[in-house]
């Protein structure tokens, strides 16, 4: 009888012991630097948003996280990066709407799926999108620049950072919803060419992202004409709406970020790391920050990216269709 007990006695400390490295492992996470991709160069945006969640997420994480920058190909390298990365919660990726949304269309050939290889940690920010015109146009409503390009189709230029951008896409669907404007489509390789030319006054008009023309706007080297948010802009007071200015119900677009981890990352530590996040976004310290450089807070966990990932589908997918525009 006491050799039985002993026998058993050995066998639970001995699975006793096996599971305990497992426990400790996942207890431990991180215990070592976290790597996030951010799709685009050092500097912009979406690197300085990243930047601010880091070091908030590092301090609470007691683990550094390095931001590691793939621009190229309209997102697709970062992306394919993120999407081949081991799943196990040490690498993170900035994922746009352009990754998310406009891509998959956009391309007939994708190095990922968004669906497939990517679960959404929670969002991060929006970047308010403005319809702006050069500072000596002869515009000054978004109703004025509107009829102008009714009376003369194909008259009126705007820049934009590329071909299917957050920024070209709206341009495109205002045009539309505002009775079928003819534009002339001048497209860059990013928001600051872009920008410049239209502080030269090369170009006509552009929809402008906040974080990229905030310094212009505040100055009043650029002339805002109308806001494409819900609500007017506090940096902006005096810039009516989109669906203000022209009657246009409903019309609302963003670019905006949100965080992925690989697929297969396992809950416990997807779930770590979406409370990291949240409490980053939540954070006044950086909501302030944030708002400094033209971004706004975005919160919400996996199911709120979900429920903007499905409803900015039913609205960018078929306009990119009609469009007929393809990056390969």
């Amino acid at each position: 009888m006491e050799a039985r007990l002993s026998r058993r006695a050995a066998l639970a400390a001995g699975l006793a012991a096996a599971a305990l490295p497992l426990g400790r492992a996942l207890a431990a996470f991180p215990d070592r630097p976290i790597k996030w991709i951010v799709a685009y160069a050092a500097g912009g945006g979406t690197d300085t948003l990243a930047r601010m969640l880091a070091q908030t997420m590092s301090a609470r994480l007691g683990q550094p996280i390095v931001i590691d920058n793939r621009p190229g190909a309209a997102t697709n390298i970062g992306a394919e990066a993120a999407a081949k990365a081991a799943p196990d919660g040490y690498t993170v990726f900035s994922a746009d709407n352009g990754t998310l949304i406009n891509n998959p269309v956009l391309f007939r050939k994708l190095p990922y799926d968004p669906d497939r290889d990517f679960r959404p940690l929670g969002l991060m920010a929006r970047f308010p999108l403005v319809l702006t015109v050069k500072r000596d146009s002869r515009f000054d409503s978004a109703e004025a620049f509107v009829a102008a390009a009714r009376a003369t189709p194909k008259e009126i230029d705007y820049a934009t950072p590329g071909v299917g951008s957050p920024h070209h896409l709206t341009m495109e669907r205002l045009a539309r919803e505002a009775g079928g404007l003819q534009l002339n489509h001048v497209p860059y390789r990013g928001a600051a060419p872009a920008l410049s030319d239209l502080l030269a006054g090369t170009v006509e008009s552009m929809i402008l992202d906040l974080p990229s023309g905030a310094d212009p706007l505040r100055s009043g080297r650029v002339k805002p004409l109308a806001i494409c948010s819900a609500a007017r802009h506090p940096d902006l007071p005096k810039v009516p709406t989109v669906q203000e200015a022209l009657g246009l119900k409903g019309f609302e677009a963003y670019a905006w970020q949100a965080l992925v981890v690989p697929a297969q990352t396992p809950d416990d530590v997807a779930g770590q790391l979406t409370a990291q996040l949240a409490a980053a976004v939540a954070d006044p310290t950086v909501q302030s920050r944030l708002r400094e450089i033209g971004l706004e807070p975005l919160p919400g966990g996996p199911a709120e990216a979900r429920a903007l990932i499905e409803s900015e589908r039913a609205i960018w997918v078929p306009l990119i269709r009609s469009l007929n525009i393809s990056l390969d």
